[in-house]
């Protein structure tokens, strides 16, 4: 084969056109996915906009407890000091029925657990899921629908159940009793390590009457119904909403709670509290209102 240095010349500049056109489109390409991922991350934060844990405030605080004063908060769920407790579950002590006539559910219409299904809040709710479920395909969004679909099976159901919430059910997600502090190591350990601030916030606003009848909570306390003793709340997160008042005179429990790298703050299912119980209180047996969060109890 004769080489001459027309043809090598002739080579070269066809391999350099191959590069250049090569070239304008690898940066084609890459410009329409930019373009792509930018509009994409643009209709998310429009379909998904929700106010974070520092905004969004309500001034009045709205039930969770555990004995003595503690720090309750709902973690989304994953799987000592600190008990991580799957919330669809049952909860409250083992007193019978007819003890606790009357004491079943709140009162309250805001409470979107205890009002009657298909009203306020639970219909905005199954509408919410409805529209998320529609958005996006891929194969875990099986379960949300199915969870939506056979709501009311669930909730109609009179079977004994571990798993029973009162609001939405989650299908085919396990459930233990408990789950190991491993599950959420990071919040875990940030509470633990807060304890100390927590705990002198919780004393500073922690001055209940002594008496249950004819006298009136200090401002940001809700006192619960209950069948026996006493049962008092401190919301700093209620259904997702931020207590401002109560936020404003806890502040470092405040930024504690936006440390929280799972903590839901920005739906019905979110919930923060310092919680008391008065010695020989019973909380009426209850299943949570969805199996798809933890609570953490400090």
């Amino acid at each position: 084969m004769e080489w001459s240095l027309e043809r090598m010349r002739e080579w070269v500049a066809g391999g350099m056109q191959s590069v250049r056109e090569c070239e304008s489109s690898a940066l084609g390409t890459a410009l329409c996915l930019a373009l792509l991922f930018i509009w994409y991350c643009y209709r998310v934060g429009c379909e998904h906009t929700a106010p974070s844990l520092r905004g969004g405030f309500s001034p009045e605080p709205r039930g969770g407890a555990v004995p003595g004063g503690v720090l309750a908060s709902d973690l989304s769920a994953r799987g000592g000091l600190s008990k991580l407790r799957q919330v669809g579950g049952v909860g409250g002590s083992g007193v019978g029925e007819e003890e606790l006539n009357g004491f079943a559910y709140c009162q309250s219409p805001e409470c979107f657990r205890c009002a009657k299904p298909g009203e306020g809040l639970n219909q905005r709710l199954y509408h919410s899921l409805q529209e998320y479920a529609k958005r996006y395909t891929w194969a875990g969004m099986g379960r949300v629908h199915k969870g939506v679909r056979e709501q009311g099976r669930y909730l109609l159901c009179n079977r004994p159940s571990i798993q029973k919430p009162e609001v939405f059910f989650l299908p085919d997600l396990p459930s233990a009793p408990f789950f190991s502090r491993e599950a959420q190591k990071h919040d875990v350990e940030l509470l633990e390590r807060s304890f100390p601030a927590l705990l002198a916030e919780f004393e500073s606003v922690y001055r209940l009457p002594t008496s249950r009848t004819g006298s009136s909570l200090p401002l940001g306390w809700k006192a619960n119904s209950t069948p026996r003793g006493q049962w008092w709340t401190f919301y700093l997160v209620n259904q997702g909403t931020p207590m401002v008042l109560n936020a404003r005179r806890c502040p470092r429990t405040w930024r504690v709670l936006g440390q929280l790298r799972t903590f839901i703050a920005n739906n019905v299912f979110g919930n923060a509290c310092f919680s008391v119980l008065s010695p020989g209180a019973t909380i009426t047996e209850h299943y949570g209102p969805t199996n798809v969060r933890l609570r953490c109890h400090l």
